[in-house]
């Protein structure tokens, strides 16, 4: 029976547990909180992935290493790179394939559609860090120490998920209530639900046509508006109040909470077009977005 290793327990960790383990393949789900996906298959392990020889040991046997870790949005540079590092590290050592879950950050702002043939210009702190990552990452295939591949998804939708929309625009949607939220609300900009993640990352593990390159996950480009609207009206909620947090707004949010300083960095993604093409992991893989329809049911019905 193949057996694989999941770092982190977010909504997409789980959701490719799951898939995994409902395709009869044995998972370790490793998180500090030994989360647990609610299937026979799936074995919680309570595990700081930053102890890479405790790390490498678990991943012994394993046929891939699922990198689907995070950390704290505002301490991404100071926790993140040395996490990302031992989980490589660990998937080196036991010779498994390693898949990372990545995001758009690294690319900076750009002109025109986001494809992957597009350099990684971060200038931002958390998108510089995440450009490292995979550069090291690809550093260590080149050099023929491990087998690896990236899916960079967008802002996450779903139920289970956590993004910015999920944070501050979903709940406020659904009470019927004034939603705030530090983007701009008609600019279109790249979703993904966190199910396409999770078959994006599973579909692409130990496939040779995806190792050394990196893909973006299924997405559908959207304004905030759009998707807020769609979601009221699967809810029955009134049609949505939607208002943009001002620079003055954020700065006073960010004196209870460093995570509002933090979204500062990324308004070449809120506040101008940013329009991700995920075309070729569709061509390649066939893999389409989920209409947003099915992908907001599950989260209107688990409110």
């Amino acid at each position: 029976m193949s057996f694989h290793v999941i770092v982190g327990a977010g909504g997409t960790a789980l959701a490719t547990a799951r898939l995994l383990a409902d395709r009869g393949e044995r998972v370790r789900l490793v998180s500090r909180r030994g989360t647990s996906a609610d299937h026979e298959l799936v074995e919680p392990v309570v595990l700081d992935a930053n102890d890479t020889e405790a790390l490498a040991d678990l991943c012994q046997g394993a046929e891939t290493v699922f990198n689907c870790a995070a950390a704290l949005y505002h301490l991404w540079p100071e926790v993140l790179a040395p996490l990302f590092r031992s989980v490589l590290a660990a998937a080196e050592r036991s010779g498994a394939d390693y898949v990372m879950l990545g995001n758009l950050y690294g690319y900076g702002p750009v002109d025109g559609p986001v494809t992957e043939d597009l350099p990684l210009l971060a200038t931002g702190r958390k998108g510089r860090t995440r450009a490292l990552m995979w550069q090291e990452a690809l550093e260590a295939h080149t050099a023929g120490r491990v087998r690896v591949t990236e899916v960079r998804a967008g802002q996450f939708l779903g139920a289970g998920a956590f993004s910015s929309f999920t944070f501050t625009v979903e709940p406020r949607v659904l009470a019927g209530q004034l939603a705030l939220t530090p983007a701009a609300l008609d600019l279109a900009t790249g979703f993904t639900a966190i199910e396409d993640a999770a078959r994006a990352l599973v579909t692409l593990a130990g496939d040779e046509r995806a190792l050394g390159r990196a893909w973006h996950a299924p997405v559908t480009n959207a304004t905030v508006r759009e998707v807020a609207t769609l979601l009221a009206e699967l809810a029955g909620a009134p049609a949505p109040r939607l208002e943009t947090l001002t620079d003055h707004d954020i700065a006073l949010l960010s004196l209870t909470s460093p995570l509002w300083a933090e979204f500062e960095e990324q308004a070449h993604m809120s506040h101008a077009e940013f329009v991700v093409d995920s075309g070729r992991i569709e061509a390649e893989f066939g893999l389409k977005a989920t209409p947003l329809e099915e992908v907001l049911r599950p989260v209107v019905a688990g409110r």
